[in-house]
């Protein structure tokens, strides 16, 4: 008898055991869940600034890009936020509106990449933050296939590059001086590539010559996932609006030429083709404009 209430006793340990594994481990690797009426994932977090710590430290931590860590804390200073601060986390975010959920869609807006997946019968989404093509060299928007992963890959120096720094090899060969970093995959775009990097500090900033950066420790996951030939969605949407547990929210970043775009009037146009318009208040749309934060806001009456 005692043999058997140990053994039974063990046994509801390791099941315990193993569900705190794998719900650790589903955590770990960040897969959200999402639906056609559940289109925000992730949440807000808050975190206390240690000793020494700047924004840039932080934001590559907890998996976020520095334009979102800074648009999400304006009042503080990125290099020297204050011991002891809360720094608010923005791990919430909409899903951006395309035709479909599919494939690799690349937000250049609110720089950052969302690859759609299905995991046994239920669609997931992963989600890194990224740099992108610097002013004059932007990164293309457009519908484009990934054509080829590269392990290691080498860097051929383009001529654009070696007209400005002359004194760059016309090939970098793999290592750490190489600003593709261990892992490339390249798009049906010409010498665009979404890569690695080895300046870390560059992901949520504008800096590239036209290529898709991430974190040196996002690279590698999101090249184990995604399989050649797979599409991949650029787009500029810095307003996006979405839907969670019946509440309507919105999404604003700011637009890298602000004269260019009514973020108003953007807003009214994403909301009435999803059919929200009824559903939320004016005075808040016009809040989260102005805040522009980059965090979704709730909107509803």
């Amino acid at each position: 008898m005692v043999s058997f209430i140990f053994m039974k006793t063990r046994a509801i340990i390791l099941s315990a055991f193993f569900i705190m594994f794998f719900a650790s481990a589903l955590a770990a690797a960040e897969v959200y869940f999402y639906g056609k009426d559940q289109t925000l994932i992730g949440n807000v977090q808050t975190y206390k600034v240690k000793e020494g710590e700047s924004l840039i430290e932080i934001a590559r931590n907890f998996d976020v890009g520095f334009n979102e860590i800074a648009a999400a804390n304006p009042t503080l200073d990125p290099f020297v936020p204050g011991t002891g601060v809360a720094v608010v986390l923005p791990r919430l975010w909409i899903l951006p509106d395309v035709e479909s959920y599919s494939g690799i869609v690349v937000n250049i807006s609110e720089m950052r990449l969302y690859y759609f997946f299905e995991q046994g019968r239920s669609k997931v989404v992963r989600t890194f933050p990224i740099g992108i093509g610097d002013e004059g060299k932007d990164t293309p928007v457009g519908t484009f296939r990934v054509i080829q992963k590269i392990l290691n890959p080498v860097w051929h120096v383009p001529p654009s590059i070696q007209k400005e720094r002359p004194e760059l090899p016309k090939a970098v060969p793999p290592g750490p001086g190489n600003p593709l970093g261990s892992h490339a995959l390249r798009l049906s775009l010409g010498d665009v590539l979404i890569h690695g990097t080895n300046r870390p500090f560059a992901v949520g900033r504008r800096v590239t010559h036209g290529c898709i950066r991430l974190y040196p420790e996002d690279i590698p996951k999101l090249y184990a996932m995604v399989p050649n030939g797979i599409k991949v969605t650029i787009i500029r949407q810095p307003v996006k609006v979405g839907v969670k547990d019946k509440r309507v929210y919105i999404e604003v970043h700011k637009h890298e030429n602000q004269e260019e775009i009514n973020y108003f009037n953007e807003a009214v146009k994403m909301l009435t083709k999803k059919g929200l318009l009824k559903d939320v208040s004016t005075e808040k749309i016009y809040q989260a404009v102005e805040e522009k934060s980059g965090i979704p806001v709730d909107i509803s009456p």
